[in-house]
């Protein structure tokens, strides 16, 4: 009977630990997360669900594998989605695709940000170091010079670098929002040859990231050893090891005046919120424009998937016509 019950656990775990592996340059991965593997997981639940495709756009131009940091020999890259022809200066958008801190590939993103750029805007698929090769704040810092380097080369594009929004789903809408809320925090800053360089950003699109990982559906999730939470693998430590870690890497943390405008779009699944309700009180008090949706009747992955694929580019670029425009 104990047998039974270890084994119906270990199936119920959130990291198949078995998918941990070194590339051909010889980095750490993780390919638990992958967008087949999702569609295979909820297509029971929802069996009209189709994966989202990136579509080919004759009015778009494509740049990708852009190196954007080099850590020695490790070349962090980007890929670049905008229009052809632009007849003013674009904004940007910098999309961070999620994998539990720990999984996924900037090309998750593809589908997103196509659309996006169709409708105005220079949009950057980025590439940042998950837990396997590095630990926090490792890659806070990379999507710090994401955003810099953005800002830089924003005139080689006719991008507008005084017009920056991070855009991230899952973990990676926590990676933007806490990125988007600690321009003026030297230790997230990455000290390379961009550091003079500014990486606040005008605006956060958060699609289902948590806000609060003291939140007991994130830090009560270390209860054996053997099996460690995506938290504790990204941060090095669990929650009750080190809980002031874990309020250092939660976006709640710093929101106070200046911060930039926030946008969630949310599934119907409650624990990946943790800490909005929190977070509208700050909003409220610091005068921070705010703005939630939640998407019905929708699995975490809502965004990868049609129908609520659409419904999200919908929303996404009205929330960026309504801001920059």
């Amino acid at each position: 009977m104990k047998t039974k019950l270890f084994i119906v656990l270990l199936s119920l775990c959130s990291i198949n630990y078995s998918q941990s592996y070194v590339d051909q340059d010889g980095i750490p991965k993780d390919s638990s997360y992958t967008v087949n593997g999702y569609y295979q997981k909820e297509f029971e639940k929802y069996p009209f669900i189709k994966i989202a495709k990136k579509n080919f756009n004759v009015n778009l131009k494509e740049e990708f594998n852009i190196i954007y940091r080099s850590l020695g020999t490790r070349n962090l890259k980007l890929d670049l989605f905008f229009p052809n022809t632009n007849e003013k200066k674009i904004p940007i958008v910098i999309f961070i695709h999620g994998g539990g801190w720990r999984s996924g590939e900037k090309s998750f993103q593809h589908p997103l940000a196509n659309e996006v750029a169709s409708k105005g805007f220079l949009c950057a698929a980025i590439e940042y170091r998950l837990s396997p090769e590095a630990k926090y704040p490792a890659s806070v810092h990379d999507i710090k010079s994401a955003i810099k380097w953005l800002k830089k080369n924003a005139s080689r594009y006719n991008a507008d670098s005084s017009k920056v929004t991070l855009l991230g789903c899952s973990s990676g809408g926590h990676l933007a929002a806490l990125c988007g809320v600690t321009d003026n925090i030297l230790k997230f800053e990455a000290t390379d040859s961009l550091l003079n360089i500014s990486s606040k950003v005008n605006a956060v699109i958060d699609i289902d990231g948590i806000l609060d990982f003291t939140h007991p559906a994130e830090s009560g999730k270390d209860t054996s050893d053997l099996y460690p939470s995506v938290g504790k693998l990204w941060l090095g430590e669990t929650y009750k090891e080190n809980p002031e870690l874990w309020i250092e890497a939660s976006p709640l943390t710093y929101i106070s005046e200046n911060r930039p405008e926030f946008f969630f779009i949310n599934s119907s699944i409650d624990r990946f919120h943790a800490g909005q309700d929190s977070a509208v009180v700050f909003f409220k008090k610091h005068n921070i424009y705010y703005r939630i949706e939640t998407l019905q009747n929708t699995p975490h992955t809502f965004w990868l998937f049609e129908p609520w694929f659409i419904t999200t580019i919908d929303l996404i670029v009205e929330f960026l016509k309504i801001k920059f425009d």
